[in-house]
């Protein structure tokens, strides 16, 4: 796996042909599951997918569920999900590095490209949104987490497609003048 700037990620995969442009999957880690959720094949919207169950024994498993979804998905690069924080450390940022680096380790992911986006509030926010409907605990958990994976892919997705419209625009003043 290679980490790459969230711009440069993107910058890859339009500079791709039609044909080898492929698709994101946004992670949202926990201690105990890791959402996913797809990108559209235009790169424009996010959608849930599912919910991996994250234990240090299983992570080789993990790794080949990912192989088998980047070649069913056409995934070409993942945004992981990554609490910034200014002020201090946050353990949840070390475990999020830590299972990165044992995803790495197996091997099975090699030249895949990744990059961090923060994901500030993202399950906070779901799990306000779910309190209403009185969910089973268990039902409750994986769909905080796959929405949270949603809303990390989303916020990336609408940030860089922000950015490049604006390049376009930019190219489209400069050619009027």
């Amino acid at each position: 796996m290679q980490y790459v700037k969230p711009l440069h990620l993107f910058q890859n995969l339009l500079k791709a042909n039609a044909l080898q442009r492929g698709r994101l999957l946004g992670l949202d880690v926990g201690d105990k599951y890791v959402g996913l959720a797809v990108s559209d094949l235009d790169n424009k919207i996010a959608s849930p997918l599912s919910v991996l169950i994250r234990k240090k024994s299983n992570i080789d498993l993990m790794a080949s569920d990912f192989q088998s979804l980047i070649s069913e998905l056409s995934l070409v690069g993942f945004i992981v999900g990554y609490p910034f924080d200014r002020q201090r450390l946050a353990p949840n940022a070390t475990q999020v590095k830590l299972f990165i680096d044992d995803l790495s380790k197996t091997g099975k992911l090699d030249g895949l490209k990744y990059t961090f986006w923060d994901e500030c509030f993202t399950s906070k926010n779901v799990e306000l949104l779910l309190k209403p409907l009185s969910l089973h605990p268990v039902l409750a958990k994986t769909i905080v987490d796959k929405f949270a994976a949603v809303q990390i892919l989303q916020a990336y997705l609408d940030y860089i497609n922000k950015n490049e419209s604006r390049k376009q625009l930019e190219l489209y003043d400069n050619d009027g003048e």
